[in-house]
């Protein structure tokens, strides 16, 4: 049944990204002045847009085992600043059980599937400045309690607040011979707080922060080196993720805190997105051995362009 899951998903997944693969260079998804951002592997974009992370695939192999996800969203604007993100994703989960019997020189692994939780994020751009680069927004975020409590889904209703930013280095002068080549860099980043609304208390603080370098804007903005396709369309980034339980079971409120390198490619209708992540403190490591993470967004407003239609202006 799994396998024909992921057989599944992966051939329609890969028809989309045939078909936005050859549809054209890149044009304003996300763009604030002259500047577009990436779609963030992990932290949250601060740009309303319609998109669909059709696939967010992720494997992880922890000090019990592994886990391996298929993570989905789906963002539609409701207005030119206003957006709401519909997400989840299917897990399966696979750790060492007790031993049986003496004789066995390792345990047996126990595996476990189902859903998460739905994750809806209302998300607003209350302040744009596209001669900075700058954009600021606010959301509301809220974790449906629907999932499967097997594979660790919380059994009680989240929500809290977020806010977001994104700014690019337009701002450096491009008449520098060395400040120019940085201004393809862009910040993109997150800081909320959650907490469940019943049950005993779980409060959640996490911040996200990344560092891009925009190949796209190398090239349109700053020095055109004949990059060919697709590396003209790439984008190097690193991010770096904060998520700590300040309130919670004792022995679970340890900070988390890792590190997430990859590479993108983004044109006007999808981004490819690969990275890899790391733990930089001794309280991760046991749940982040190694990681691999992928995600296919596609930017359905340029593939199906009935849906830029928003219900309020």
């Amino acid at each position: 049944m799994v396998r024909m899951l992921l057989a599944a998903v992966a051939s329609v997944t890969l028809a989309f990204a045939a078909i936005a693969l050859v549809a054209g260079r890149a044009r304003a998804h996300g763009t604030v002045g002259d500047y577009t951002f990436l779609e963030p592997i992990v932290a949250e974009d601060a740009n309303p847009k319609n998109e669909f992370d059709i696939l967010r695939p992720s494997w992880v192999r922890t000090s019990e085992g592994h886990e391996f996800a298929l993570g989905f969203s789906l963002e539609k604007k409701l207005s030119e600043n206003l957006s709401i993100l519909i997400g989840s994703e299917w897990v399966e989960s696979s750790k060492k059980g007790p031993l049986v019997s003496a004789d066995v020189s390792s345990p047996p692994e126990i595996s476990k599937s189902g859903f998460e939780n739905m994750d809806v994020l209302l998300k607003y751009a209350f302040y744009t400045n596209p001669q900075h680069e700058l954009r600021l927004s606010g959301g509301l975020a809220m974790s449906m309690p629907v999932g499967d409590p097997s594979i660790g889904a919380e059994t009680h209703f989240r929500m809290g607040p977020e806010l977001l930013w994104a700014k690019g280095m337009g701002d450096l002068p491009n008449n520098d011979a060395v400040l120019k080549y940085l201004r393809p860099i862009g910040f993109q980043g997150d800081a909320g707080y959650s907490a469940n609304t019943s049950g005993r208390a779980m409060h959640d603080l996490f911040a996200d922060e990344v560092i891009e370098y925009s190949l796209l804007y190398l090239s349109n903005s700053v020095r055109d080196f004949g990059l060919p396709w697709p590396i003209r369309n790439m984008y190097l980034y690193t991010e770096f993720n904060y998520d700590q339980l300040i309130a919670g079971p004792s022995g679970q409120t340890f900070p988390a805190i890792r590190i997430t390198p990859g590479l993108a490619f983004m044109n006007r209708s999808i981004e490819l997105s690969v990275a890899t992540q790391f733990a930089l403190n001794n309280a991760t490591v046991p749940d982040n051995h190694a990681a691999v993470m992928g995600l296919v967004d596609l930017f359905i407003d340029d593939l199906i362009p009935a849906t830029n239609w928003t219900p309020f202006r």
